[in-house]
């Protein structure tokens, strides 16, 4: 694998790092590549449960796409790389497993919108977010104005991408745009406590909970009741849930295996 993305699998919470942190951990062609290749890897393997995403460094969680890089290329080369970034973060979004992302610095343009493709984002008191492809004469392009609106609404979403708008991380979590801001210094300690906890419950159970709530918060409600009923028929013939109500009948902690 790529030098420019560190892994480490911590007792199947995986941490998956951004490592250019010389360029702010922006994303060049090789790096997202590279975060393709890792999230295809992953994506069914049963040792991997929950899934952690950071950027190596204190300054940047990832500051969108390389711009220097980005000057060289030709506008055919600029649709193919908008092209495969859009596509390696829905990769990220559709991942059968939860996704966390660990916001520890600035997250600008493709920085965010690989934060908004996470199922959850947790934030350092000194990160900076913004989709600020505006004041450089374009649009993001790799989810965000999809997905910014379906997290902060349309109207607010609207004036954040029209002022190109920074938000420092009290501001973010206070329009909803993160779940919560880490306590000074324990970013990455309480993402992973986090995954930890996550971890401990059934995987299919998880799978199917987060499938239900992507695709069924874009259709009708009795269409989403319809994919919740189905989504839930797939955990019935488990083996995790005899052995979350055995478990809760011998007073324990279930084991789950994802079978």
């Amino acid at each position: 694998m790529s030098e420019l993305i560190l892994t480490e699998n911590r007792d199947g919470v995986f941490l998956l790092t951004l490592n250019r942190p010389q360029s702010m951990n922006s994303l060049n062609r090789e790096l997202l590549a590279a975060l393709a290749e890792e999230v295809k890897a992953i994506a069914f393997d049963p040792a991997v449960r929950v899934v952690v995403i950071t950027g190596a460094g204190e300054k940047a969680f990832c500051s969108g796409a390389d711009l220097r890089e980005r000057a060289t290329m030709t506008p055919v080369e600029v649709k193919q790389y908008i092209f495969t970034i859009r596509n390696t973060f829905t990769m990220v979004e559709n991942l059968p497993k939860p996704v966390i992302a660990a916001v520890n610095g600035f997250a600008f343009g493709g920085g965010t919108e690989l934060a908004m493709a996470s199922d959850i984002r947790i934030a350092a008191p000194t990160a900076i977010m913004g989709l600020t492809e505006t004041s450089l004469g374009i649009i993001p392009g790799a989810g965000g104005t999809q997905r910014l609106a379906r997290l902060v609404g349309k109207g607010k979403a609207k004036e954040l991408v029209f002022l190109a708008q920074r938000l420092k991380a009290a501001e973010a979590l206070e329009i909803g745009l993160v779940n919560r801001v880490a306590a000074e210094g324990k970013l990455l300690d309480e993402a992973l406590e986090m995954a930890a906890k996550i971890k401990q419950n059934a995987p299919v159970a998880l799978e199917m909970a987060k499938y239900a709530i992507n695709y069924g918060s874009e259709i009708d409600l009795g269409s989403g009741l319809a994919l919740e009923s189905n989504c839930y028929a797939v955990t019935i013939p488990t083996k995790d849930r005899q052995e979350g109500l055995l478990a809760f009948r011998e007073k324990r902690k279930p084991v789950y295996t994802g079978e």
